[in-house]
């Protein structure tokens, strides 16, 4: 098994300092499952027929990350970071990668994302609320910033499972 360095979180902690660091950790878990692979390896995709890749991956975090921190929490309109719609009907969620974008500018405009994200739960409590709109979904209405923290652990500790699995494929690392 390989490991990689992440920052570990610590096994007591208040509530928001434990939400926070396993949220990097999940963060740094999806960078690690990319680090040291070519484009080209990146840009593989899982198994047919799936096209999902470890760069749509990150491409598809950094939308997440914009969604859930810019437009539910502060309820800004911004568009997706990959292109399409401010109200996300013309989009596949990043995971497309036609438009041709390299890993530099894909990574950066993750870590952007991830950057703004914690600069706008800086100044907010747990409790402090933004707007699910209504959708496809089943849920909306106000959701606060604890269950926002908790949810996007879950979404980053799903993908990197299968960015897990994608990496065992491409060059047979496995761990963390």
């Amino acid at each position: 098994m390989t490991t990689f360095d992440r920052p570990v979180p610590p096994l007591t902690a208040d509530e928001r300092t434990g939400l926070e660091v396993w949220l990097d950790f999940q963060r740094e878990t999806l960078a690690a499952k990319c680090r040291d692979l070519t484009e080209e390896q990146l840009r593989e995709a899982a198994v047919p027929p799936s096209a999902m890749t470890l760069l749509g991956l990150v491409r598809h975090m950094a939308e997440v990350e914009r969604n859930w921190f810019r437009r539910v929490l502060l309820g800004d309109g911004a568009p997706p970071v990959f292109g399409g719609a401010a109200d996300l009907s013309d989009t596949d969620g990043g995971f497309d990668l036609s438009d041709g974008l390299g890993r530099d500018e894909v990574f950066a405009r993750w870590r952007a994302e991830t950057d703004n994200s914690r600069r706008v739960c800086a100044g907010r409590g747990l409790e402090d609320t933004g707007l699910l709109p209504p959708g496809p979904g089943p849920v909306d209405g106000p959701v606060n910033l604890r269950w926002i923290y908790v949810h996007m652990i879950e979404e980053y500790a799903r993908h990197n499972g299968h960015a897990d699995l994608i990496r065992e494929r491409v060059d047979g690392v496995t761990g963390v």
